[in-house]
């Protein structure tokens, strides 16, 4: 987490992620009751992945893989 902070621009961050943490946190607070931290924990950080995949494929359809080195 540390690294991911700061090797990667605090917009690019929030732009990136708040569409997905949001909706996650959303989720978890609605949906799991699992009378346990650690259970619900990683339930919300699982859901945080998938919906981040969803949303990285989904922008990679829309807008194309960067060429590398450009």
């Amino acid at each position: 987490m540390y690294t991911l902070l700061r090797t990667v621009p605090l917009s690019q961050l929030i732009a990136m992620q708040a569409p997905a943490l949001l909706a996650s946190f959303v989720i978890a607070e609605v949906f799991y009751k699992f009378h346990s931290f650690t259970l619900e924990c990683l339930a919300f950080l699982v859901t945080w992945l998938v919906i981040e995949g969803f949303l990285s494929a989904g922008r990679n359809l829309i807008f194309g893989r960067k060429a590398s080195g450009t």
